[in-house]
């Protein structure tokens, strides 16, 4: 059972725990699990130029909150965008301390497949640092060269459009192709199709541990 479940999301850069698994966020909140999101980086090498530095700091607070993340249980790191495999240690010491204040039942990351290299830093510092928890790998498409769809979460519309909208706050990243609400709702309905609903999201399956 999933309910009253302590969940991580653990997002390299601010916007991918809501790309990844946006859904199921909501979907957990739904059935009043706890869900605390780390994001690592805001980004701030990224923005389109003139952007306020701490633009993507005040988006995902809101992002957040519209999935029904409270507040407190956001934390925002200040790793370079880019330059995470610099930083593995620190960002281990980072999950290892998360591990023991959170106590997750469920560590939400990048997948294995993922091969951007900050993307590819958290999925597998997180394997160290959270190996005696069930783990699973979302999916960040425009990142994988390949990808095991070996779990499915199905969602509701509601569901879907919490992300949608989730994904709207992200103003200063709507220029990217894989923001459109035309791509996340199809690829939601890709996912549902191979299981028999109308929508889902999908995960690799790093670790499953039964309790």
């Amino acid at each position: 059972m999933i309910k009253n479940k302590r969940i991580l999301i653990l997002a390299p850069h601010t916007d991918d725990g809501e790309f990844g698994c946006g859904g199921t966020i909501n979907k957990f909140l739904e059935m009043d699990c706890k869900v605390f999101y780390v994001a690592f980086s805001s980004a701030e090498k990224s923005l389109p130029e003139g952007l306020p530095k701490d633009t993507l700091k005040k988006e995902v607070k809101e992002a957040t909150s519209m999935l029904g993340i409270i507040p407190e249980n956001l934390i925002l790191l200040n790793y370079d965008v880019r330059e995470f495999p610099q930083h593995r240690q620190e960002i281990l010491e980072d999950m290892i301390t998360f591990q023991k204040e959170i106590n997750p039942d469920i560590v939400f990351l990048p997948s294995t497949f993922d091969t951007h290299q900050d993307h590819n830093t958290i999925s597998s510092e997180g394997f160290r640092a959270f190996k005696r928890t069930t783990m699973l790998g979302y999916e960040i498409p425009w990142n994988n060269l390949t990808f095991n769809t070996s779990s499915f979460s199905i969602l509701s519309e509601q569901n879907i459009l919490a992300k949608i909208k989730s994904l709207e706050c992200y103003k200063s990243q709507a220029f990217r192709t894989y923001a459109s609400s035309s791509f996340i709702k199809s690829l939601a309905v890709t996912r549902g199709t191979q299981i028999g609903a109308e929508f889902a999201e999908v995960f690799e399956v790093i670790r499953w541990i039964i309790k």
